[in-house]
């Protein structure tokens, strides 16, 4: 279900995903809004689902975590038991922070944040050890260009 979102609605989505401390106050002044008003478009928007959340985002290499990795998977088994199989060792690897299924050559694309080679190895062979596949590869990002949390409004 869609929430047709006005020009306030994505002053006040801007504004939390820049900071997503803001007080109610600094927000609402953001948005050109009433504190009341403002807080009543958060829990709309949050009621239908739109804000899923609140985070802090980590420095990825001062938590030890630099590396991050992406891992493209194929498989030669698209039966429902391997997918739950393949689901459950997304859900208990950590070092896994993005998974997708994919269209064309690849079945999914992982994204892995491990602290270095080594421990992607040790994170390879945990993950083969849970679920069998057909085809892995990684590749290691070298530089992050861009890499935000902010979707388009």
């Amino acid at each position: 279900m869609n929430f047709n979102l006005d020009d306030i609605d994505r002053r006040i989505l801007a504004a939390l995903q820049r900071d997503a401390t803001l007080s109610m106050d600094a927000l609402a002044e953001a948005a050109g809004l009433s504190r009341n008003a403002c807080w009543r478009r958060m829990r709309q928007m949050e009621g239908a689902g739109v804000i899923r959340g609140r985070v802090v985002l980590l420095d990825p290499a001062k938590v030890g975590c630099a590396l991050q990795v992406f891992v493209m998977v194929r498989t030669s088994s698209h039966d429902a038991a391997w997918m739950e199989k393949f689901d459950r060792a997304v859900r208990i690897l950590p070092e896994i922070v993005g998974a997708h299924r994919m269209t064309g050559d690849l079945d999914y694309v992982l994204r892995v944040r491990v602290a270095d080679v080594p421990a992607y190895d040790a994170f390879y062979k945990k993950l083969i050890a849970l679920v069998p596949l057909s085809d892995i590869s990684a590749s290691f990002v070298m530089e992050d260009n861009k890499d935000t949390t902010e979707l388009p409004l």
